[in-house]
């Protein structure tokens, strides 16, 4: 798809998005809706599922050939060329709470490489973008990771492990060290809004492992486009479906990952 396509398209998916907000945006503040529990600590709500089936439906009319990979499953999956890769609410268990940190996370790939994402949390209508080669934005505005050099001038964003804990104390080593070589550490309960305060430079750094596609897919090429890097704890490009990401500003990303990598090199 040529870069005119892409910036059209990202208009359209833009749209999308926000006018689904609306629905959680109302649900949010009636508060009236069913919780159901997939397994433990791992919660959907029928704002979830109404959310994806507004997606699906409007995303499937702007790209009719591509399939969807949807993470409550109201498509199944389809094998095609282009794959929408949606996540209704990112961040079920704060909007479930009533913590306003969660949004609709939207990405087009081509071939498994993403070339178009988009994040919005429809509470503080912040709005970030990016499609391949045409640079990341937040509300329309052009959008940087950080400068930072170093891990000890760093702030960064992880999640703890809510359902895996197969790796629990080799996470707890490394959160541990962090905390000794950085400026802190904060977890905020939504990978995708984690990647793209990373993407505008308001985290330096985010790691962490038992993700799903639709948790990260928008925020890796948003990081991207903003001059970041991606990649695994390895240091290699298995983080859209490897189940563990690392995104940085790049210039502590080398650091970062030894040091992450090391962490877990017994698993």
């Amino acid at each position: 798809m040529k870069i005119q396509a892409l910036h059209t398209l990202l208009g359209k998916v833009e749209f999308v998005a926000q006018k689904a907000g609306e629905l959680i945006e109302d649900a949010a503040i009636n508060r009236d809706f069913l919780i159901e529990s997939k397994s433990f600590n791992n919660l959907v709500t029928e704002v979830d599922k109404k959310t994806e089936e507004r997606l699906v439906s409007q995303l499937g009319k702007l790209l009719p050939e591509a399939g969807f990979i949807a993470e409550e499953e109201s498509v199944a999956k389809q094998s095609a060329d282009y794959q929408w890769i949606i996540d209704p609410i990112d961040g079920t268990t704060n909007f479930v709470h009533g913590l306003p940190l969660y949004c609709i996370s939207i990405a087009l790939a081509f071939k498994s490489e993403i070339i178009l994402g988009v994040i919005y949390n429809p509470i503080n209508k912040e709005l970030f973008s990016a499609y391949k080669g045409g640079g990341a934005y937040l509300n329309n505005r052009p959008i940087q990771v950080s400068k930072a050099e170093k891990m000890e001038h760093s702030l960064f964003a992880t999640g703890f492990p809510y359902d895996d804990f197969e790796r629990e104390k080799q996470y707890m080593e490394i959160l541990n060290k962090l905390m000794h070589n950085s400026r802190g550490l904060r977890r905020l309960g939504s990978a995708a809004i984690d990647l793209a305060y990373v993407a505008c430079g308001r985290f330096d750094a985010f790691y962490e492992y038992g993700l799903n596609p639709w948790d990260v897919a928008a925020g890796i090429i948003i990081v991207k486009e903003a001059g970041g890097k991606i990649s695994d704890f390895k240091g290699g490009n298995d983080f859209l479906f490897g189940e563990e990401i690392i995104a940085s500003n790049g210039t502590i990303h080398n650091e970062l990952q030894s040091f992450i990598h090391s962490g877990f090199k017994s698993k």
